[in-house]
């Protein structure tokens, strides 16, 4: 009764569906076309590599075209800010290869450059160099002895589709969420933390200053009972959000969560539980709703960027990845990308779900344990 009495007057606030609905739907639409999948995405990474050209013949600019062909991102002066790597063509480059003269490459470090990227570049980089020479001998094999290289023969070579297809993909490693594929559930992780905390602190908080606490305390109810049923309706907020949000991505905004569906909505309904208990313990050793209300907003959005709901994990470095693991947002967000993103099942998901229950759990009895009434 305590649950569906205070989730039937959080709905009669029109402001409630604006921070329920709206709002989360806006930052999802936002972040997930800002991070949208494509060439230059997370999920199919395509670097930027600075092209110092000194060639004034064709075959340097064959050699970017198939660069470019390879994944590379090619960069000019104005935009070496952005570059992970930098390719020097040499002058002459034509004019040594039409004379069957050997010619190198220069390929360097720019300053201020990360290192993963090298690897990939440097793979692309030979990928198109080996295209490249594949298509000088073909076109030498194909021609009478003497007949020089030509542009347009070479690059009908190159731009013909290749009898074998190679597909290579780093080993190990999933790929990186992009697109609706993390901000829908980054966005839902983050906005269930925000929403369930600060109705659930700020609301426990204003009953008590006015006496709605001590009011139910003269009824035959014991206070975990109290606690757990304020639990159990900041729990049936948190399922309309979920609801609501799941049905949008999979409808339109193509988020494929039909498939994990039941451990999809298992997975939510226990972190559901855990911010529920969370905002319930903030409401009960809290006396001023303002105060609470900062704290809420405050731990939400800083446990949210750290466990990986405005960005994937896979993109930071070893420190933060580690911290964001050790926070329940990171760990929702580890099942949520296994779920959704990656095809994992419940072997892949067990421990984020044990831990959310039991963190869940130690929530649930410390606010018990703390409430107070007045």
């Amino acid at each position: 009764m305590i649950g569906f009495f205070d989730l039937k007057l959080l709905l009669k606030q029109k402001t409630a569906f604006i921070w329920l609905l709206v709002m989360p739907l806006a930052f999802v639409a936002v972040i997930g076309i800002a991070n949208r999948g494509g060439r230059d995405s997370p999920g199919n990474p395509t670097p930027r590599v600075l092209i110092d050209n000194l060639d004034t013949g064709f075959m340097g600019t064959l050699l970017m075209e198939e660069l470019n062909a390879r994944g590379l991102q090619l960069a000019g002066e104005s935009e070496r800010d952005e570059a992970e790597r930098g390719i020097a063509i040499p002058a002459g480059f034509t004019d040594e290869i039409l004379a069957t003269e050997q010619v190198k490459l220069s390929f360097f470090k720019l300053q201020g450059s990360a290192g993963p990227p090298a690897a990939l570049i440097e793979v692309r980089l030979v990928r198109a160099l080996v295209g490249l020479n594949s298509a000088l001998v073909e076109f030498v094999l194909k021609n009478p002895p003497g007949t020089k290289f030509s542009e347009d023969g070479l690059r009908e070579l190159l731009q013909r589709e290749d009898p074998v297809q190679l597909d290579a993909q780093f080993a190990g490693r999933n790929p990186i969420p992009a697109g609706y594929q993390q901000s829908l559930p980054g966005i839902l992780v983050m906005y269930l933390l925000i929403n369930l905390l600060s109705f659930g602190a700020i609301s426990l908080t204003i009953e008590r200053r006015e006496g709605i606490i001590r009011r139910l305390a003269a009824y035959p109810v014991r206070p975990l009972e109290l606690v757990l049923g304020k639990i159990f309706g900041r729990f049936l907020v948190g399922g309309v959000q979920i609801l609501f949000l799941l049905a949008v991505g999979q409808l339109f905004l193509g988020v494929k969560v039909g498939h994990n569906l039941p451990l999809i909505l298992t997975t939510l309904a226990i972190y559901s539980w855990m911010c529920a208990a969370l905002g319930v313990l903030i409401g009960a050793v809290s006396s001023s709703p303002d105060r609470t209300l900062g704290i809420s907003i405050v731990v939400g959005m800083v446990m949210a960027a750290l466990g990986g709901c405005w960005w994937p994990l896979e993109i930071v470095g070893d420190t933060m990845r580690a911290i964001g693991m050790s926070l329940p947002t990171g760990w929702a967000m580890s099942a949520m990308h296994q779920l959704i993103s990656f095809g994992g099942g419940f072997a892949q998901v067990d421990w984020q779900m044990a831990a959310l229950a039991a963190l869940g759990l130690v929530v649930t009895l410390l606010a018990g344990r703390f409430l107070r009434y007045q």
